[in-house]
């Protein structure tokens, strides 16, 4: 038991070395507090990871699965700004333990998901103490604020077929295929669009002969057409 123990303990230390670059700044103390302050959690496919202003649960390491990152409307709606999947780092869920960030947001599990969780309470401690620390979280934050400014740029500002071509284009990097295995609602939400944008705009690119697609996939048939109309070629 001990030994198992001590193994999972080391697989957890394994996991900040690799993706915490503030990990060989931090004392024995402050490395005991974030082991202690790290637990495994596991979310079931649509559960409801982090509540925007109503939470502040502590920065996430996903080890596997993927969540999506969102905003809401006072009306209700919902656009996806970035998703998170396995080695990615969450630190908005602990946006409480930066000061100068104030940026609510909503999480949400699109797949079965487990992540190390470090309380923000012991995340506060260690920022606090450790200008590594902060310098790391305040650098994170800003990243993903970035994306999420080019996410909202997206919406306001580019054409409904553009913004298709950039996201295919960044699902197939993403997934390291040309084969793209979401259904039109999942598209449309990771796009901020209707459900009725993206029927249209699949069946428009298949005509031009960029994609094809089926029950629940679309394949990318012209990578170097959709290049050019996501501006990037």
């Amino acid at each position: 038991m001990e030994q198992s123990l001590e193994q999972g303990k080391k697989s957890v230390t394994d996991l900040f070395i690799r993706h915490f670059g503030f990990w060989p700044q931090l004392s024995d103390r402050e490395r005991e507090l974030l082991n202690t302050h790290t637990h495994a959690v596991r979310y079931k496919r649509g559960t409801q990871v982090h509540r925007g202003p109503f939470d502040c649960i502590g920065v996430m390491l996903i080890k596997r699965g993927q969540l999506r990152v969102y905003t809401l409307s006072e009306d209700g709606r919902d656009v996806t700004l970035y998703r998170l999947f396995a080695d990615d780092i969450g630190i908005l869920s602990a946006a409480c333990t930066l000061d100068a960030v104030t940026f609510d947001v909503y999480i949400d599990a699109e797949e079965d998901t487990e992540v190390l969780l470090t309380d923000a309470s012991a995340f506060r401690k260690l920022s606090e103490g450790n200008i590594c620390v902060r310098c790391f979280a305040y650098e994170l934050a800003s990243k993903r604020l970035s994306d999420m400014l080019w996410k909202l740029q997206q919406v306001l500002f580019l054409s409904a077929d553009r913004r298709f071509a950039i996201f295919l284009l960044e699902e197939s990097e993403k997934r390291k295929s040309d084969v793209i295995r979401l259904t039109h609602e999942q598209m449309a939400r990771y796009m901020g669009t209707a459900r009725e944008v993206v029927t249209r705009l699949i069946k428009y690119f298949n005509q031009e002969g960029w994609t094809t697609s089926g029950r629940g996939y679309l394949h990318i048939e012209d990578g170097e057409a959709l290049r050019r109309l996501a501006g990037t070629y």
